[in-house]
């Protein structure tokens, strides 16, 4: 097979394999909120920088730090509904991996290089969803692969990657960690730098991370953003109730796992020796994919770019320094061409899942949508979609611990703590799923009566409410 033919390949795959499962691309409730935030921002022409949303923190500092990707869903909602967010989400994931391929490619013969972009493609289908972080990987990938590229050839890398950085920046969060990976390969190019030529190198890639601070921030968010990351890692008791931010369940097997095995076998047939810094930031990375399920991507996507040039000096390196990048956009292209005719054929639905309460909202009684609600978490982003306050959606960083806590204590389920919060926010009904630990507990409580209820929700309401929304008989 020829290394040219492979990027487009790749490309086509990730896009296929996106699209054939619209139920998995859009299988997130966060989708609903982003795309609600992107239309706001288009509708007001400004970036929010307290809270449009909640009923519960009206008003509260609260920047979309996201919001270049929001406004790409909202536009792609108006262009193309569900299925222009799912093609958007699907291309971005089809041109990191066509990309990451293509970088490849230029170090490794054409076998590792499969092997590595169908490891990537696999840790990439867990988070493959229409969120923020799929967007920004071509961002993550071209930095990083940019960034490698400068110290395989002994120089810092260039200017051109601080737009890169500021694109990122503003796409998703985890450009910060694009910002780690600089000193350690500073470090590691003033070691291996010559006596005479040391303190240049130490001053071009100082400059390069200063240029990157200054690129992460040029965001609505300004210097916040480099330490946003680290606030929302700082919510332990948040992060422990996302199954996003928890480790992966290994009782089953895993992407990353099957990533590490290959990894192990590998060094065992054909030992790959790591330059000690390389050898760091690839454990780092690998702790951050056991310790949260989300980050696993990030093992598949950077370590291979990490590891390329130690993998090709124990195996075969490439024999030809093949460029594949209209090849790659010809098959992206085309892809995206192919799947625009087929969606317009076949629209794409969205809606029949476990984050969607349409029944339950349909059978509220006039003026109770505008009524506070007290509402499961994976609710919240449709609400906010659909143009109702919820209590709580997955803006984690809004609410904080401190809330999220008590929340959780409502939910799972203290009488005491969940009779408070109704109390204390005026909730007059709730929109619930029936696993919830809360809901025998309003089916039991006085002043509360079961609405409505189905596979998906359970709406309670107090009774005085109901009777005060509901319009009044006719007179005879």
């Amino acid at each position: 097979m020829r290394p040219t033919f492979l990027p487009p390949i790749f490309v086509l795959l990730a896009l296929a394999l996106a699209l054939a499962a619209p139920g998995k691309l859009l299988g997130d409730p966060d989708t609903y909120w982003h795309i609600a935030a992107g239309q706001w921002m288009l509708a007001h022409g400004t970036v929010p920088r307290a809270d449009p949303f909640s009923f519960s923190m009206p008003g509260a500092p609260w920047v979309a730090h996201e919001w270049l990707s929001e406004l790409g869903f909202a536009l792609a909602w108006r262009v193309g509904g569900w299925g222009g967010v799912a093609l958007l989400a699907a291309a971005a994931a089809a041109l990191a991996i066509g990309n990451l391929v293509r970088h490849l490619g230029r170090v490794l013969a054409p076998l590792p290089v499969l092997v590595l972009g169908l490891l990537a493609t696999a840790t990439l289908a867990p988070v493959l969803l229409a969120r923020p972080h799929i967007l920004a990987l071509p961002a993550m990938e071209a930095f990083v692969a940019g960034v490698l590229a400068a110290r395989a050839a002994s120089r810092a890398p260039p200017l051109a990657l601080l737009g890169v950085m500021a694109l990122w920046a503003n796409l998703h969060g985890g450009f910060v960690l694009g910002l780690a990976l600089v000193p350690p390969l500073a470090l590691e190019a003033v070691l291996a730098a010559t006596p005479g030529t040391r303190a240049r190198a130490g001053r071009d890639w100082g400059l390069f991370l200063a240029g990157g601070l200054i690129a992460g921030c040029l965001t609505p968010q300004l210097w916040h953003g480099l330490v946003f990351p680290f606030h929302l890692l700082a919510m332990r008791t948040t992060l422990g109730a996302i199954s996003e931010w928890r480790s992966p369940d290994f009782g089953q097997m895993q992407p990353v796992e099957i990533w590490l095995l290959a990894a192990l076998g590998l060094a065992g047939m054909r030992p790959v020796r790591l330059a000690p810094i390389r050898l760091a930031l690839l454990l780092g990375l690998v702790h951050l994919g056991l310790a949260h399920g989300r980050d696993g991507v990030l093992v598949g996507m950077i370590g291979p770019l990490l590891v390329a040039e130690a993998l090709a000096r124990a195996l075969a390196p490439a024999t030809a320094q093949p460029r594949g990048g209209r090849a790659q956009a010809a098959g992206l292209g085309a892809g995206i061409a192919l799947a625009s005719v087929w969606l317009l054929v076949h629209p794409l639905r969205h809606g029949a899942d476990p984050f969607s309460p349409q029944a339950a909202l349909a059978h509220l009684p006039p003026g109770l949508a505008q009524a506070p609600v007290f509402n499961d978490y994976d609710f919240g982003g449709y609400l906010i979609f659909a143009g109702i306050r919820p209590f709580i959606d997955g803006r984690a960083d809004l609410y904080g611990d401190r809330f999220m806590e008590l929340y959780l204590r409502a939910m799972h389920p203290d009488r005491a703590a969940l009779t408070a919060l109704l109390d204390r926010y005026a909730v007059t009904w709730t929109l619930l799923r029936p696993s919830d630990g809360a809901v025998p507990l309003l089916d039991a409580m006085p002043g509360w009566h079961r609405l409505y209820s189905d596979q998906t929700a359970v709406v309670h309401v107090r009774p005085d409410a109901r009777a005060a929304l509901d319009p009044p008989a006719p007179r005879l």
